[in-house]
């Protein structure tokens, strides 16, 4: 079976494409989680990638399961039983929202069509969501009597607030792009054929700025999310520190005061 991840780069912004379209890209087996997990490693260790973009290929981001390796248990879940489901879990799919959500360099999810599932779960886990006016969500585990197994159930309300997560998750009902947008799910709608153009545009923005200013930035808001004011503080201080050390700090403030376009390196 060919790989799940497409992987392209065009210089600092790296784009992932879910890559099985007769599946709709659905996430099934193990070696699928372990390319999200090897993608996001190599990424946060090189220090020149600015931006990533998450995105499937054919009409769907990611349709969530493959209901037919499911119901043969072909694939990582379920398995013979419950006590080596829960196991496989840990060591597949959730090992996506680990390292996808914890990933250093900011991500955008261009979401091209179906997320449903594990597919929005797998949205979630990025920093910025657009959506093409094709697109459709679902939060639709318990339409087939299961769980949101891979996060879902702590990213969505941070996302939309725990009264409209609850309603996604109860009811598995979908949602349009545009109702997507109105309780914030996704931060715009675009149209279908301009949606990467979008993407690509809105992580340039994001690479024009130095690399190091962004990643600091983007962990001081993952952390901000579970500590206590003084800590995030006191974590801010240090990253603050080393940042007025960095040789694309100086170069922002002298561009500035010289009034010309920084040219920022990554050091």
């Amino acid at each position: 079976m060919t790989s799940f991840l497409d992987i392209t780069r065009d210089g600092a912004i790296v784009t992932l494409t879910m890559n099985r379209p007769e599946e709709r890209n659905a996430i099934s087996d193990v070696e699928s989680c372990d390319e999200f997990v090897d993608a996001c490693r190599d990424i946060t260790a090189d220090t020149s990638i600015a931006a990533v973009i998450l995105t499937g290929a054919g009409a769907s981001f990611s349709a969530g399961g493959n209901l037919k390796k499911m119901r043969d248990r072909t694939g990582f879940a379920p398995k013979e039983t419950p006590i080596a489901t829960r196991n496989s879990y840990r060591r597949s799919v959730q090992r996506i929202p680990l390292a996808l959500y914890e990933l250093e360099v900011p991500t955008i999810a261009a979401v091209n069509g179906h997320a449903i599932g594990v597919g929005l779960d797998l949205a979630c886990m990025c920093d910025i969501r657009i959506a093409s006016d094709k697109a459709v969500f679902a939060e639709s585990f318990v339409k087939l009597g299961i769980i949101p197994g891979d996060g879902g159930a702590w990213l969505l309300p941070r996302l939309v607030g725990m009264s409209k997560a609850a309603e996604m998750t109860f009811t598995g009902d979908t949602l349009s792009a545009e109702e997507a947008k109105a309780c914030g799910l996704v931060s715009k709608v675009v149209p279908h054929d301009t949606l990467m153009d979008q993407a690509r545009a809105m992580a340039g923005r994001i690479a024009a700025n130095p690399i190091t200013a962004v990643r600091f930035s983007k962990r001081l808001m993952r952390e901000g999310q579970h500590v206590r004011l003084d800590t995030l503080l006191e974590l801010s201080a240090a990253f603050q520190a080393m940042a007025h050390e960095t040789e694309d700090h100086r170069e922002a403030v002298d561009a500035w005061l010289e009034k010309r376009k920084p040219v920022f390196t990554g050091r």
